[in-house]
């Protein structure tokens, strides 16, 4: 059996479950209890400073 062969086979059974199975589990730790605080927060953040916008990198240090 030749190289090729032995990666196809491999790809099509092992590599298909292990991406299968992160999928899931990426699914599952998003959907996780207690993240929807982390969640709203990452979705306002480009709001943080709408009624007072941030100071300039270079107002910042002085």
């Amino acid at each position: 059996m030749d190289t090729y062969s032995i990666f196809r086979e491999i790809a099509d059974s092992w590599v298909l479950l292990a991406m299968f199975l992160f999928f899931v589990l990426t699914v599952l730790w998003v959907f996780r209890p207690g993240s929807r605080e982390l969640h709203k927060d990452a979705a306002n953040a480009p709001f943080r400073h709408e009624n007072q916008p941030a100071q300039d990198i270079e107002e910042a240090r002085q």
